[in-house]
């Protein structure tokens, strides 16, 4: 093995839960990991030297979205979204699989042709197939890519799912062979079946077959019930390969998160820091906080008085309530600041307490404590 290939090494277990390293050609990832979302090349209201300082050492950039905006040929002449976005660390990338769910009104399924989408911007016609998904990958110059994969809604049709698991299978397969052999990145395959055990393990079976360098749990966090959630994470997560990364798509809260750590999930990516920044709802080491609320009007303590990034520490919740109040940006650039940095400091006392193998401590103490 090179210096720069693709790898991951398992540090430690405490039971199920796993602190572990991916090494890719830009830079190792401490596991388990939390990417912060790019989906058009950016994180929502952050500056990107702001991300790595934070210690985000992997973001997400989104396949679709990047495809129609601004495109391969500009992402070709930059030579990738690193140097695009000023970003150089590590980038994985969603393949559009789950804008085939949640774009679901503009788009349909051919096992051949792939997902033909209608623009949602301006109503040109789109054929995802596998093989552009990598092709796409590639000119994004993406660290980590994913498969194209058919990402059902949330349903108890087995049918559905079954129909599901036989296209994704096919798609893996014609994505692996257009991503070829380079050994300095990964292609992850991604399991559905929904909350089904033995859809799952079909699923798993299938994609062990075509081996890949990472798994991904799909079709998860679609608006199931957190304990259905943990409860097919731990029928199936342990027969995913052990020496490789398991990365669980879109999750989430800090709650689902430790939840899905102590299963043996590695990687988590989710809009909620960002997202919960705009509406003014802060992640904190005292629980969520509502900054909309009025009881923060006269707080003049910060959210976290150890933070001296963007001088966080500095301003007060009384300052921020004010400026939600007035609609000003300002508030929703500190709001996700603070909850990308809580996040990144909530995966590092994940992967200390795992090292120290006192985990199961930190889960009893965190677990309910954000709900």
């Amino acid at each position: 093995m090179k210096k720069n290939d693709f790898s991951f090494e398992l540090i430690t277990q405490e039971e199920d839960a796993r602190l572990g390293r991916i090494n890719t050609s830009r830079g190792y990832i401490d596991t388990p990991s939390f990417m912060p979302v790019g989906t058009q090349g950016t994180i929502k209201g952050v500056f990107t030297d702001d991300i790595l300082k934070t210690g985000a050492q992997i973001i997400l950039g989104n396949t679709y979205h990047l495809l129609l905006r601004p495109g391969i040929e500009i992402l070709k002449k930059f030579k990738g979204l690193h140097n695009f976005m000023n970003w150089d660390k590590p980038i994985l990338t969603d393949s559009g699989g789950y804008q085939i769910m949640s774009l679901s009104k503009f788009n349909k399924i051919d096992l051949k042709l792939g997902a033909i989408f209608k623009s949602h911007l301006d109503g040109k016609k789109i054929i995802l197939s596998p093989e552009k998904s990598i092709q796409v990958q590639k000119s994004i110059n993406s660290d980590i890519m994913m498969v194209l994969d058919e990402c059902p809604k949330l349903t108890k049709d087995k049918k559905t799912l079954s129909s599901a698991i036989n296209t994704s299978t096919e798609w893996a397969k014609r994505c692996k062979v257009e991503f070829g052999n380079n050994k300095s990145k990964a292609l992850f395959g991604i399991t559905q079946g929904g909350l089904y055990s033995d859809l799952r393990l079909e699923s798993i079976s299938k994609l062990k077959e075509i081996n890949f360098d990472g798994y991904a749990m799909g079709g998860l966090a679609v608006g199931e019930k957190q304990m259905d959630m943990f409860k097919i994470l731990n029928e199936t997560v342990k027969y995913l390969p052990k020496n490789k990364p398991r990365y669980l798509m879109g999750v989430g809260t800090p709650s689902d998160i430790l939840g899905a750590v102590k299963e043996g999930i590695d990687m988590f990516d989710c809009v909620m820091p960002t997202r919960s920044g705009r509406t003014g709802l802060a992640f904190t080491w005292d629980g969520k906080l509502n900054l909309k609320n009025s009881k923060f009007q006269k707080d003049n303590k910060p959210l976290d008085e150890n933070c001296e990034l963007r001088d966080l520490n500095k301003y007060s919740k009384s300052y921020l309530n004010h400026l939600i109040k007035c609609d000003e940006m300002l508030a929703s650039m500190l709001i996700s600041l603070n909850n990308i940095y809580f996040y990144q400091q909530f995966m590092r006392e994940i992967r200390k307490n795992i090292k120290n193998g006192t985990f199961n401590i930190f889960y009893k103490k965190y677990i309910k404590f954000f709900d």
